[in-house]
């Protein structure tokens, strides 16, 4: 069985990585809970839809693509509905309302406008496009409150029509694929909106008014619902998309993406970018492994190859099944020196842990490790393919070693 994670590392900056793992460093961009941990246990948890906290950056990034498209869409529709419902105003209000209110739904559309813009030009700005969806739900809030503070208190019963906007902001809610505290927080700021407006209208702890109150809240719970299950549904699709069935791991899709994005990341840094190495392994003589011991045994290799390998990884560097029998690992903050290492206590480490067949019997299992720098400028497919022509040199030399990239 392989030693305690603590006692693995005997390099120099062991005690380095001990407090990588314990506290990642915030300006690393990957410096993430794993997603092959965390969200093979259960996908659809509460506690997965709760917060972000345990969500990787590649889901966010998912998720916030997903969520700039329903920011898109909706807010083109309320931009659209905003100079339609001005009309209503004219029709419906008296003519010494008009200037209040219509000022106001021109306020409304030009912050409308901002956000579409906002969201349009954040595709890979997660924040950016974070604060666009909640503006797209405040502006129309803060237009209810602005109106429901300037109208005399004696004009307030004449604003037909306004008082549906909590109610429809709450059932937006479910629209958007926000996380449980993001749609709660949104949901408590309308209850709010709805007691002032209650408070000015003079139907605060009416019959009518706490009928308000307790359908405002009905409808917040549905929200809640449906923003669950609706996150729960788009990391299950993302995991089915992004994750190898077997071992759990990124797949080689999802580590493209992954290097795209650090790459880009690393170019925004400029010369503060912290290096990164690649390491590509295989397993030596898996074709005798299957041949030997049946397919079945081969992919319990497979798995628990995986987890041996993740175990000697932080949580900011990623491991993914390129392949067959043939793994990737992606370190960060880390030069080839370094990597060299790691790849070293891997190598050693399958080496000597327990694989065992159906029968709990030993599979001796070694692994070939190439070690290639991830320059600034290339490409993800120009540093995959150095480790890759490293690890064939390993293969060559007689396997089970560690070689490097020119």
């Amino acid at each position: 069985m392989p030693t305690p994670r603590r006692q693995r590392s005997t390099d120099d900056n062991a005690a380095s990585d001990t407090a990588q793992r314990r506290h990642p460093a915030p300006s690393q961009p990957f410096a993430t809970l794993r997603t092959s941990g965390e969200l093979r246990t259960s996908l659809t948890s509460l506690r997965d839809t709760f917060s972000n906290r345990h969500h990787s950056l590649d889901f966010a990034y998912s998720h916030a693509h997903y969520l700039r498209n329903r920011v898109l869409a909706v807010g083109l529709l309320f931009l659209l509905l905003t100079p339609l419902w001005a009309l209503v105003d004219i029709v419906m209000l008296p003519r010494d309302l008009w200037g209040i209110t219509l000022s106001g739904r021109g306020l409304l559309l030009a912050g409308l406008a901002g956000v579409l813009l906002l969201a349009r030009q954040s595709r890979e700005r997660i924040g950016r496009i974070r604060v666009s969806a909640g503006l797209l739900l405040a502006l129309p809030a803060a237009f209810y409150a602005l109106v429901l503070g300037i109208v005399p208190d004696g004009d307030v019963a004449r604003l037909a029509g306004y008082a549906f906007i909590p109610f429809l902001l709450v059932a937006a809610l479910s629209v958007f694929p926000f996380t449980l505290v993001e749609s709660l927080a949104a949901g408590v700021a309308l209850l709010w909106l709805l007691a002032f407006a209650q408070r000015v209208d003079g139907s605060w702890l009416t019959p009518a008014g706490l009928e308000g109150l307790w359908l405002l809240a009905s409808l917040l719970a549905v929200s809640l619902a449906a923003n669950h299950f609706q996150l729960s549904l788009l990391m299950r699709v993302y995991r089915q998309a992004t994750h190898d069935p077997l071992t759990g791991l990124f797949n080689r899709g999802a580590l493209t993406l992954h290097l795209e994005k650090l790459q880009a990341w690393r170019r925004q840094q400029g010369e503060t970018a912290p290096a990164c190495s690649v390491l590509m392994m295989d397993i030596d003589h898996f074709k005798r492994i299957n041949d030997t011991h049946g397919h079945s045994v081969g992919d319990l290799v497979l798995a628990e190859f995986a987890r041996v390998v993740s175990d000697q990884t932080r949580a900011e560097d990623c491991v993914a099944r390129y392949g067959g029998e043939e793994f990737v690992v992606l370190l960060v903050d880390a030069d080839v020196a370094r990597g060299s290492r790691v790849a070293e206590r891997i190598r050693s480490t399958v080496e000597a842990h327990h694989f065992p067949d159906h029968d709990h019997q030993r599979v001796p299992v070694t692994t070939s490790i190439g070690v290639a720098r991830l320059g600034e400028r290339e490409t993800p497919q120009q540093a995959l393919e150095r480790a890759d022509a490293a690890l064939y040199r390993a293969k060559a030399q007689g396997r089970n070693r560690v070689t490097h990239a020119a």
